[in-house]
């Protein structure tokens, strides 16, 4: 665009130039005097120019640089509502191991009662070692299932944080502002420390 108006003003101050110089060539005498955008006789090429440059200028608004703004945009709103529905799914699946880990530990003590109510007929040495054998195996259970939620669970906020921070720095991004890693970091793990408390 500076580049028609810069062709636009050379071709101007060149007509000015020969319309002076033919002027003079002719014996005429110089009455012009002032700026050249100001002649009256300059006034149709000047606005012919004027309009075509704001034409050129409209096109390449409208159809270059617009589009690849709207482009730019809704990538941004695509890669954040991903990651939205990603910190949503790790969530779900956190809820879904802490159901099966407290239905583990349920069925562990239901079948631990079931054994306890059978051998109690029997004799004080058998309930005793039938007792010892079942607490044994339900925390072996629960301990096994206590370590598969822990980790679980330590995989789920680990992935959570990291999509928390990836979201935050993309939306600081996405508002003009610049990142700092280390403060969406630290506003995460604030966050995340109220959240699991």
């Amino acid at each position: 665009m500076i580049s028609l108006l810069e062709v636009a003003a050379t071709v101007a101050a060149d007509e000015y130039t020969e319309s002076v110089a033919s002027s003079v060539a002719y014996g005429e005498s110089e009455t012009a005097t002032g700026l050249p955008q100001l002649d009256l006789s300059t006034f149709g090429n000047q606005i012919f120019w004027l309009i075509i440059s704001l034409l050129v200028l409209y096109w390449v608004v409208a159809k270059i640089a617009l589009p690849r703004i709207g482009a730019v945009l809704s990538d941004r709103q695509g890669a954040i509502t991903g990651d939205l529905m990603a910190a949503e799914e790790f969530k779900l699946k956190a809820k879904e191991a802490e159901a099966a880990y407290d239905k583990a530990l349920a069925d562990a003590r239901a079948e631990a009662g079931k054994i306890v109510a059978a051998n109690r007929a029997e004799i004080q040495k058998d309930l005793d070692a039938a007792i010892a054998h079942a607490d044994a195996e339900i925390a072996a259970r629960a301990s096994e299932s206590e370590g598969r939620i822990r980790q679980i669970r330590d995989s789920a906020d680990s992935d959570a944080r990291d999509v928390a921070r990836d979201v935050a720095a993309e939306l600081v991004r996405a508002f003009g502002g610049t990142t700092d890693q280390a403060a969406i970091d630290q506003a995460v793990d604030r966050r995340m420390k109220g959240v699991l408390q």
